[in-house]
């Protein structure tokens, strides 16, 4: 059997660095890839087919909150996603976990954890630590909204929230603008959205809270 391949998705190379020794301490062997941003998280994805695991910051260059764990959930679900971030406010760990997530490291822990959190997911199972938090309802809603959403058209409506017009998706996605009309009527029914606006309202609660108080 070939060594698991994970994914590495921070902007922040010294980071990356040393949470890719902690990996190739406690599992070796190991095949590692590193992503620095929503784009190049996708672009791995999408060469490197072999990927086990992504270990995903939430706060990355093109990530909205939670959408970069919604758009890895969506696009290849049989690929778990393990959340690392430095914002470990219960209600952050408990919508991770509704949005998908297998796991939630906060970056705080010690590398022993990480490794017992890491090797839960590799083997099937899941890891967060304590929550007090209550599950969402409207969070649970929200979810399944977006899991109706093609990739392409999870994409398009991420563009909505930034504001482009159709135009401006079209160019930026590489659409036929007609192409994006459809997507956007699509988004708005399956969204049960009346307007572009209200579904910019709906992207934009798709972001964490500030950071917890240390």
């Amino acid at each position: 059997m070939p060594p698991p391949t994970l994914l590495v998705a921070d902007d922040h190379p010294l980071f990356r660095a040393a949470l890719i020794q902690v990996l190739h301490e406690r599992f070796a062997p190991l095949q590692t890839l590193e992503a620095a941003s929503a784009a190049t998280l996708g672009q791995a994805l999408q060469d490197h087919p072999e990927v086990e695991l992504v270990l995903l910051d939430l706060a990355m260059p093109g990530a909205r909150g939670f959408s970069a764990l919604l758009h890895v959930r969506g696009e290849y679900p049989q690929v778990p996603v393990v959340v690392i971030s430095s914002n470990d406010h219960p209600r952050v760990i408990r919508r991770a976990q509704q949005f998908g997530a297998a796991g939630f490291i906060p970056k705080s822990a010690p590398a022993e954890d990480m490794g017992a959190a890491i090797r839960a997911v590799l083997d099937g199972g899941s890891w967060f630590p304590p929550m007090a938090a209550e599950r969402s309802e409207a969070d649970a809603a929200l979810a399944a909204k977006l899991a109706q959403l093609t990739p392409q058209q999870f994409r398009v409506l991420l563009c909505l929230a930034d504001g482009l017009l159709n135009k401006q998706i079209a160019h930026e996605l590489g659409l036929a603008e007609n192409t994006v009309k459809v997507h956007v009527t699509a988004i708005l029914k399956k969204l049960e959205c009346y307007s572009r606006t209200q579904a910019a309202v709906l992207v934009k609660s798709l972001e964490t809270e500030p950071e917890a108080a240390p």
